[in-house]
Order: structure tokens, then sequence, then C-alpha cells
């Protein structure tokens, strides 16, 4: 072997020598860095025992119910027309907005009453074992019932707030015109009639003063009162006020004419439910107590004739 051979066999060795001493020196810089790194990261998803008792003592519904509403709530906002959250702010207002009730929370129920009329739509009808045209009939009929049920919801307790709110009206009015009528100003009337009252007409009368109070202003307060309901005989009692202070009318002569004019409303609407009263029977009256009837007066007779046909 020539020595220019045995220099290049020489040169390649100490080549390959250094490269695999570099390359060996990398390999144990990262398998360290590896290691370093895997337990940065599992001392960073490890917590702390103090961390996790102090998490696992907020209720559960901060640390479940809380998120999945508010990730359902944004998912439903996301899939929602444009103007579904000013329309579901104003429900809840006449709702008289129920505590825990906000615009989040109703779309997610809404998602969730989606999912829930879907999956008991396809249930039923296979449970019953119906044909694959049945259930989808089923479940088209069932889903979007599921998405409108919190829209229901608040419908109807809206409609029951508005009702308590027009019984309630006449007798606040009332005690209202016999307090201005005293010699009180118009803020402390309404503040005792307020005080002096219970239900939803107090409430949105506390809310009214609390609204003068941080500098709103008396006709302002009470054009937002007339937009949180929507019963007509308080929409025109604000009407009547804006008015009077406008041109300068007694509110004396104001709240005398509006209290005489609910007290006849109020009698109307009685006369007008006592004229339903006969319409309303009818029904129950042919469908239930019309065959009761029958079977209990006829009965004996066509046993008696059966058995004398028998015999």
């Amino acid at each position: 072997m020539s020595q220019t051979t045995l220099l290049v066999a020489g040169l390649v060795a100490i080549f390959a020598g250094v490269v695999g001493a570099i390359m060996s020196f990398g390999l144990a810089a990262s398998d360290r860095q590896q290691v370093s790194r895997s337990l940065a990261a599992l001392d960073a998803l490890g917590p702390k025992p103090e961390a996790v008792r102090r998490e696992l003592d907020r209720p559960f519904n901060e640390r479940v119910v809380g998120p999945l509403v508010a990730r359902l709530g944004r998912l439903g906002n996301r899939f929602s027309p444009r103007d579904e959250s000013s329309r579901l702010r104003h429900k809840l207002e006449l709702a008289g907005s129920p505590l825990r009730w906000d615009v989040e929370r109703v779309l997610a129920f809404k998602v969730l009453g989606l999912v829930a009329g879907l999956v008991v739509g396809v249930t039923i009808p296979v449970g019953l074992g119906s044909s694959l045209g049945v259930t989808m009939g089923v479940a088209i009929v069932f889903t979007p019932l599921g998405y409108f049920v919190p829209d229901i919801v608040l419908y109807q307790a809206a409609y029951n707030r508005n009702e308590r709110i027009q019984r309630d009206l006449p007798d606040s009015m009332d005690l209202l015109t016999i307090s201005v009528e005293a010699g009180l100003p118009f803020d402390s009337a309404l503040s005792q009639v307020a005080r002096n009252t219970r239900g939803p007409l107090a409430d949105e009368l506390f809310r009214v003063l609390q609204e003068m109070q941080i500098g709103l202003g008396r006709i302002d307060a009470l054009r937002a009162l007339a937009e949180r309901t929507s019963v007509t005989e308080l929409r025109g009692f604000v009407t009547a006020m804006v008015q009077a202070d406008q041109f300068g009318i007694p509110i004396a002569n104001v709240l005398r004419v509006q209290s005489r004019d609910m007290r006849v409303k109020r009698t109307q609407r009685a006369e007008e439910q006592a004229q339903k009263v006969p319409v309303k029977i009818l029904f129950p009256l042919i469908f239930c107590i019309l065959p009761a009837l029958f079977v209990i007066v006829m009965g004996p007779a066509a046993i008696s004739a059966y058995h004398n046909l028998l015999h």
C-alpha cells in the first residue's frame, strides 16, 4: 500500500472520527434538551397541590357549567342573525331581566334545545320502530321546536309580567294621585308608591327613581320605562306625563284623568272576561260533563232495556 493511500485513509478516518464526535456531542446535548423540555412540560402540567385545591374549591357552576354555557353562547351567536342579540335583550327586558339570564345564556339554551330536539326527534321514532320517513319528519318538527323553547319561555314570562303590571297599575295610579294631591312632589310621590307596593310595577318604579338619581332626566327615565314594557295603559301614562311636562299642565290634573281612565278600563276588561266565560266553558261541557251525565242518566235505563229484550 502506497504512502498516498495511507495518507488518504488516515485523513478519512480522522474526518470520520471528528464527525462522529460532533454527532455524539450533538445527540447528547439534544437528549439533554429534550429531557429538560419534557421535565419543564411535566412541571407546567402538574400544578401545585395548593393550585389544585383552589381549583377544586370553586363551585361546579364556575368550573364546568359557566365555561360550557359561554362556549355554547358564542356558538349560538355565530350562527344567529345579526339582530338576534338586540332582539333577545329586548325580550329579556320585557320579561323583567330574570336573575342569571342574559343574551349569552339564552343563546346557549337555544343551542342545547336544538341538539335536544334533534336527539328526541330521532330517538322516539327509532325506539318505536318507525320508518326512515317518519323519523325524519319527527326530527324536522322537534329540532326547531327545541330551538324556539327559550323564546317561548321568555314570551310567557313577559306576558305574565305585563298582566301583573296591568292589574296593579290602577291601584298604583290612585295612590300616586292621592300623594300628589296631598302636596308631595312627583318624584317623592313616585317613591311613595314604589315603597308601598309589590310586584314588577314597583320594581320598574324603583328603577325609574334610580335612573333619575344617577342623572337621567325624568322624561328620559319615563320613556325608558315605556320601552321596557308593552302595557298600553302604562305607555299612555308616560305619554301623558311627557306632554304635561312639555306644555306645563298641572300633574295632579293629568294623574286624576289617568287614574279614572285606568279604573274604567279595568272594569271593561273584567266585563270582557266575564263575557268570555260561556264560550270557554262550552268545550269542557260538551266533551267532559255531558258524556258523564248521559252515562249516569241513561246508563241504568239502557241496562234495564237490554235485560228486558233478553227475557
